[in-house]
C-alpha cells in the first residue's frame, strides 16, 4: 500500500481534491491500493503495511505544515521511500534541518536534469507545473540536487537513498513519469 499523506490545513479540505487525488489516480493506474492520511496523523497508520509515502502538494497559500514540523520527525527514520511533492519536498527538506525561502513560482517551467544515472530523472530537460511560494535550500550535503529550473531547486533525493527525495514540482499536472517511475523502483507490489 502506497500512503499519501495530504499536507494541507485540515483533512478532507479542498486541496485535497487538487493535490491528493490526482497522485491517488496515478497510484491506482500503476497498480497500487493507496490511503490518504492527514499529516497530523502519521502515528494512527504507522504500523501498517506501507510500501512508500509520497507527501503530496497544497495550495499556493496554505503553509500551516511548515510550522508543525514535529510532524515529519519520522521521515528520517523512515524504514520506505518517500517521495515529497511542492509542500511535501519542502517538509522533506525541513525535516533534515534545511530551510525554504520565498522563491515563487507559477505555470510551466523548463526543468534540467543534473544527474544522468537516477531511476527516476534520467531526462535531461522537461518542462514542468509549478505552483509554489516557497525554493527549498537543503542543510548540509546530505540530498543531492538531481534538477533544476533558472529559479530553484527542482528535485532532490537523499545521498544514501536513491529513491528517497522530493521534487518542487507538480508531477500530476504534466510529468505523472515522476510518480510512476519512483513506483517502479518498488520492490515489492
Amino acid at each position: 500500500m502506497i500512503l499519501l499523506i495530504d499536507l494541507c490545513h485540515r483533512l478532507h479540505s479542498l486541496g485535497e481534491d487538487e493535490f491528493v487525488r490526482p497522485i491517488a489516480d496515478i497510484v491506482e493506474a500503476c497498480g497500487y491500493q493507496y490511503k490518504i492520511c492527514h499529516f497530523t496523523e502519521w502515528e494512527r497508520v504507522a504500523g501498517e503495511n506501507i510500501e512508500a509515502v509520497i507527501l503530496c502538494g497544497t495550495p499556493l497559500k496554505d503553509n500551516r505544515f511548515t510550522e508543525m514540523t514535529e510532524c515529519f520527525a519520522w521521515i528520517q527514520e523512515s524504514p520506505v521511500p518517500v517521495l515529497g511533492i511542492c509542500a511535501g519536498m519542502q517538509a522533506l527538506i525541513l525535516a533534515y534541518g534545511g530551510s525554504i525561502e520565498e522563491n515563487p513560482e507559477i505555470g510551466m517551467t523548463p526543468v534540467r536534469c543534473r544527474v544522468s544515472d537516477d531511476p527516476v530523472f534520467r531526462d535531461n530537460e522537461w518542462t514542468a507545473y509549478e505552483l509554489h511560494r516557497f525554493g527549498t535550500v537543503p542543510g548540509g550535503s546530505e540530498f543531492i540536487v538531481l534538477a533544476e529550473s533558472d529559479a530553484c531547486i527542482q528535485a532532490v533525493r537523499h545521498h544514501t537513498d536513491p529513491i528517497y527525495g522530493g521534487v518542487q514540482f507538480h508531477p500530476e499536472v504534466r510529468n505523472t513519469w515522476v510518480v510512476e517511475r519512483f513506483l517502479s523502483t518498488l520492490v515489492s507490489h
